[in-house]
């Protein structure tokens, strides 16, 4: 089922960003921290999936509160000359790495107990 979102989520962006206008260079740097940030969120929201300790109200609140607290600190750092930014890159980067990491870990447990389990169905049916 999540899977199916993830997928209509990168078709409905693809077909978004191939009609929107151009973001001018001015916001792409708040653009492009609020795209980390809920990146960070999607990726925590699918490893609590996988953990079976999902809350939709922990990610939807972390989701937008990330986001805004990313944009917030880029537009501090800009008024301060202070590239915050970076800080807030660095954080949600790793935090993703770290997500991606239980995901990845999730599935390859899963896949060799897959593996035995078609082939002690194969057995069974001769």
């Amino acid at each position: 089922m999540i899977l199916i979102a993830i997928v209509i989520g990168c078709i409905l962006g693809a077909v978004i960003g191939i009609y929107a206008p151009m973001v001018p260079y001015t916001y792409s740097g708040y653009l492009a921290i609020a795209i980390i940030a809920a990146l960070d969120s999607v990726f925590g929201g699918i490893a609590a999936t996988l953990n079976k300790n999902f809350d939709l109200k922990i990610f939807v609140t972390g989701f937008f509160g990330n986001a805004i607290l990313s944009i917030l600190l880029t537009y501090l750092g800009q008024k301060l000359n202070v590239d915050i930014y970076l800080a807030a890159i660095v954080v949600f980067v790793g935090r993703m790495f770290n997500n991606l990491a239980i995901i990845r870990r999730y599935y390859l447990n899963k896949w060799p107990s897959k593996k035995e389990e078609n082939k002690n169905e194969t057995e069974k049916s001769k």
